[in-house]
């Protein structure tokens, strides 16, 4: 067969049947054989058993920015897969599944909820096909010319086991194992490649090496015939070194190098993985130079934020990871570190809702809560990030806008994002810059931690040679407190006096960044994890004749007044967000005066992909709709 440039693949399973696994090994292996890979994880919030999948494309000529449907492979480990995922098949796809699996029936598996099982029963009869696996791949073999591989996942195994000595109680650990060993012959990938992934994901551990290389083997001969099936281009990706790492990865490293000293949490999905990995790194060695890094889990999320403040206090860069439940929780915090300008960071997951909502799904509905939230008025800062890259370096300034400005600073994300292992070039850490504000090391005779000769005061630390007092009452210069209002009158006005000085400071790239044409017909808009999506839009619409850019919006409050020049005519913008409400549209009209009518948005917990994009915006210039709800995703 033709070699592609492009594949689009889904792997599908039970939840904690090694999936995750899978995803690590073959996203590293593809990368060290110089493909771009992006690939997002689509979990149940239960810990094993229920459906499980990732979503993924590598590509020969560039990294990806974005997931599109409909996929060239489909690797199933289990029934439910199948059924789940048939109708995400292109033509002439190929299904790899286990032959145990052959003669399942819809109603043999209980681990799928009942309205999705009704919903694909219908479905099937509107096809006249029986709900079984065997008429299910006759179906798609017929219709699609879809290709069907059967593999005896039992046999592979069992050889497994006695060529290498493996217990039978462990064997299911190496379902995973089939898994890359099938993409990998199908792709034609180098096993050099595989082993060099296997000793980066199973360090120290050279025995899981050699096992998994084993299966990989006994994989490659049962499919001996489809060697290279779907065989990839030779890569052409701009020479370098490269990283594939998640979002939570990419905050993680982001707050090392920025020089965060504690980080406290208590663990709540998506945001735990960031903090797990940050305890990895507690004692760090950079070139001589040895520091610590304190991670602690708190007993909750108000123990984590107020801890969070007192170690900012004492002068070290603090912060908290949390998700919308937990953020719900900090909001006091929140408003104590206001009125005492402390500069704290909270990096912010979102995750559906409300209350416990979705909590393994994405949204991005949380955007007014971050810049709205707790009671009366102070300044605070919420940053976003569109992808890996921008994440790592958002988080740096975040660090430096806090400290600079003496202000809690939100950078908000979503599950999208960290839960998407993508590729990036290493970043330049000739770039990175850190900026602490002015601090008081010295001794000051009848030191005012609240200086009202200064907008931003002068900061002194707790521990150190001046005296101060913090508490959660108007207070006066010293920290007392008071309720002259006089007194409170300047302080009040010195407090949020810093929105101007940000608005001002704040380097621009880190406001917004603007792509496509200078003269579009069409601008999207949007924050966050949509970025790679829209921008792959726009270069697709261009050739539909659809001239596009997108507006990507960074520093979401104070929200920048600088983008008014790209919504001078509103009815030509069309807001792109995981909500129902597209809020970044009520923050342009709050902030700007301006109303924005169209948008397309989606809130069942799935990503935007870039097929559903595209349809979506030819809708609304067609001037069909002026809204499309997208729906698309198991």
């Amino acid at each position: 067969m033709k070699s592609m440039n492009n594949l689009d693949f889904l792997l599908g399973g039970p939840q904690g049947g090694g999936l995750e696994t899978a995803m690590n090994i073959l996203s590293k292996t593809f990368v060290l054989a110089g493909y771009g890979f992006i690939a997002e994880r689509e979990y149940f919030s239960n810990i094993v058993g229920r459906h499980s999948y990732i979503h993924a494309r590598v590509s020969a000529r560039s990294i990806p920015r974005s997931l599109r449907y409909p996929v060239r492979l489909l690797v199933a480990s289990d029934a439910e897969t199948l059924f789940t995922h048939y109708m995400d098949l292109s033509e002439e796809a190929v299904i790899i599944y286990n032959t145990e699996d052959s003669t399942r029936s819809l109603s043999d598996i209980p681990s799928m909820e009942d309205q999705t099982r009704s919903r694909i029963i219908t479905l099937l009869n509107g096809e006249n096909v029986e709900p079984r696996v065997d008429s299910l791949v006759r179906y798609l073999e017929e219709s699609k010319h879809v290709k069907t591989i059967q593999l005896d996942f039992r046999k592979i195994l069992g050889e497994a086991s006695r060529i290498r000595g493996i217990k039978p109680n462990v064997l299911g650990r190496y379902i995973s194992s089939i898994i890359v060993g099938s993409v990998v012959v199908l792709t034609g990938l180098d096993k050099n490649h595989v082993r060099r992934a296997l000793e980066r994901v199973f360090t120290r551990r050279p025995e899981m090496v050699e096992d998994n290389m084993v299966v990989l083997k006994l994989v490659e001969a049962e499919m001996h015939e489809y060697s290279g099936f779907l065989k990839l281009d030779v890569p052409d990706l701009e020479p370098g070194k490269h990283m594939v790492l998640s979002g939570n990865d990419a905050i993680a490293l982001g707050k090392i190098v920025a020089g965060v000293r504690y980080q406290s949490y208590y663990p709540i999905t998506p945001a735990a993985d960031e903090s797990l990995l940050l305890e990895r790194y507690m004692n760090i060695d950079f070139n001589g130079v040895k520091g610590s890094l304190i991670v602690i889990q708190m007993e909750d999320e108000i123990a984590a934020v107020t801890s969070a403040i007192g170690a900012s206090l004492t002068g070290v860069r603090a912060s908290t990871s949390t998700s919308g439940p937990g953020f719900d929780l900090m909001i006091e915090g929140l408003s104590y570190a206001g009125m005492n300008e402390v500069p704290i960071v909270i990096t912010y997951y979102q995750r559906g809702g409300p209350s416990t909502g979705q909590p393994t799904r994405g949204a991005q509905s949380d955007l007014l809560s971050a810049i709205f939230a707790g009671h009366g008025e102070f300044t605070r800062v919420v940053l976003s990030s569109g992808d890996h890259m921008e994440a790592f370096y958002d988080v740096v300034e975040a660090f430096n806008i806090a400290e600079k400005y003496q202000v809690p600073v939100i950078h908000l994300l979503d599950k999208f994002l960290a839960n998407t292992i993508a590729t990036i070039p290493l970043p330049v850490l000739s770039e990175v810059r850190i900026e602490r504000g002015t601090v008081v090391s010295e001794s000051v005779k009848s030191y005012k931690r609240f200086s009202l000769d200064h907008v931003v005061s002068p900061r002194a630390f707790i521990g150190r040679p001046n005296i101060m007092w913090y508490t959660g009452d108007e207070h006066d210069e010293y920290g007392h407190i008071v309720e002259d209002p006089e007194i409170r009158r300047k302080m009040y006005e010195k407090r949020l006096a810093k929105y101007n000085l940000i608005k001002k400071e704040v380097d621009t790239r880190f406001k917004y960044t603007y792509h496509g044409y200078e003269d579009p017909d069409y601008i999207l808009i949007g924050w966050g994890s949509v970025k790679g999506v829209c921008l792959d839009a726009i270069e697709e619409l261009r050739g539909k004749g659809i001239k596009a850019g997108y507006l990507n919006v960074k520093m979401l409050w104070p929200f920048p007044s600088e983008v008014e020049k790209y919504l001078k005519n509103p009815e030509r913008v069309i807001a792109v967000e995981h909500s129902y409400e597209a809020q970044i549209r009520i923050l342009v009209s709050i902030a700007t005066g301006l109303r924005i009518h169209r948008k397309i948005i989606k809130y069942t917990g799935r990503p935007i992909t870039l097929n559903e994009l595209i349809n979506a915006v030819e809708k609304i210039v067609s001037k069909k709709t002026d809204e499309v709800v997208l729906t698309y995703g198991a």
